[in-house]
């Protein structure tokens, strides 16, 4: 008998997570069954969990028990059985999972690149999550990156269309981005995307353990301790590109730079699990970067499929850089199975993890 295996995280207390079994059920008509191989967990996935009820992030896999949920996750599954044409048994397919040994869909909008799932209960969600990509036909797709692929891309978007947003309105007038978080995949991602800009100085506020690492990546043309926020020149004109949420660091931001602050643009945190709050702070008050917004308007700017090709070239690079051989940017740290998982989303939920590590979590 199969058994599907589930991670429930306590909706209460994302760092409380069980591991349940139970008999999989045959398959129905229209259906299809995949069984999850690899997949991603990053702090990025603790947002997803935090925001789950705001954002409907609990929805897309529902769990069985009140009070508990499914956190969403990036990566990779294989079909293992089929009643729909057009999806094979043994495809490779890229998209959004539980973490769980096992999903069922109802593929919808079957094409050569992948399909959407149709099931019922998803009907109501962004579409981009239902979403799955047969890997055969993904031209941004290599079987060598795969670990890259789900540990960056889902960050890399956001990363891709900030750094186009902020060139977009010629930098709101700044002369320097200056990043929280900077040791954060998004926000060194973000740098990476905007080396073509040097005369905008993009500067890297992290904390003093996270400094030489930094420091290292070569994508900031400064890098600060927190402490050295306000040694930072006030009188050139800034934008604050904020990855931390931290709101007291925010408050020193706009206290500093006074109206030389051109925009404040918070980006997301997994440490603020808040919504952006009024503080009553000088300066521009604060936007919350939602990257959709700006994939649209360049879908209506260039068409999808330049929007497509510009971000798988540029993913490209960006994916070459962080493995490179000799100074590699990221290292790709494996744990097999749901204890492991486990024991990696409690970290991940105390900030106990190395930004130099991309952790995968092996299912199959």
């Amino acid at each position: 008998m199969t058994l599907l295996t589930r991670l429930l995280t306590d909706k209460a207390a994302l760092n409380h997570t069980r591991i349940t079994q139970e008999p999989l059920a045959p398959l129905q008509a229209g259906e299809v069954l995949l069984k999850i191989d690899r997949v991603a967990v990053t702090t990025n996935n603790i947002t997803y969990a935090a925001f789950g009820d705001a954002m409907q992030y609990w929805n897309f896999f529902p769990a069985p028990e009140p009070g508990w949920g499914h956190m969403p996750v990036w990566g990779f599954a294989d079909v293992v059985a089929s009643d729909v044409d057009g999806v094979a048994v043994g495809e490779r397919f890229y998209g959004y999972w539980p973490i769980a040994s096992h999903l069922r869909v109802r593929p919808v909008r079957v094409t050569q690149r992948g399909f959407y799932d149709g099931a019922a209960h998803r009907q109501a969600l962004v579409s981009a999550y239902n979403q799955y990509t047969r890997v055969s036909a993904d031209p941004a797709y290599r079987a060598q990156d795969e670990d890259y692929q789900m540990l960056l891309r889902p960050l890399f978007i956001t990363s891709f269309m900030l750094a186009d947003f902020l060139q977009d309105n010629a930098f709101f007038g700044a002369a320097q981005l200056v990043f929280s978080s900077a040791s954060s995949k998004t926000a060194y991602g973000t740098a990476f995307c905007l080396a073509e800009f040097p005369r905008v100085e993009r500067v890297g506020l992290t904390s003093e353990r996270n400094r030489l690492f930094v420091e290292g990546l070569g994508c900031y043309q400064r890098t600060a301790g927190y402490e050295g926020l306000e040694a930072l020149d006030a009188s050139v004109p800034a934008v604050y590109v904020d990855f931390s949420g931290d709101e007291a660091l925010r408050a020193r931001v706009h206290q500093h730079f006074g109206a030389q602050l051109r925009y404040d643009c918070y980006a997301g945190s997994a440490q603020n699990t808040q919504f952006l709050r009024a503080a009553g702070l000088p300066g521009p008050a604060p936007q919350a970067y939602f990257a959709p917004d700006q994939i649209r308007k360049r879908n209506a700017d260039w068409g999808p499929a330049a929007v497509n090709q510009k971000f798988n070239a540029a993913q490209a690079a960006f994916i070459a850089r962080v493995r490179d051989g000799e100074q590699p940017w990221m290292r790709v740290q494996p744990h097999a199975g749901f204890a492991q998982a486990q024991a990696l989303i409690e970290a991940l939920c105390a900030g106990r993890v190395d930004p130099q590590c991309g952790h995968v979590v092996l299912l199959g």
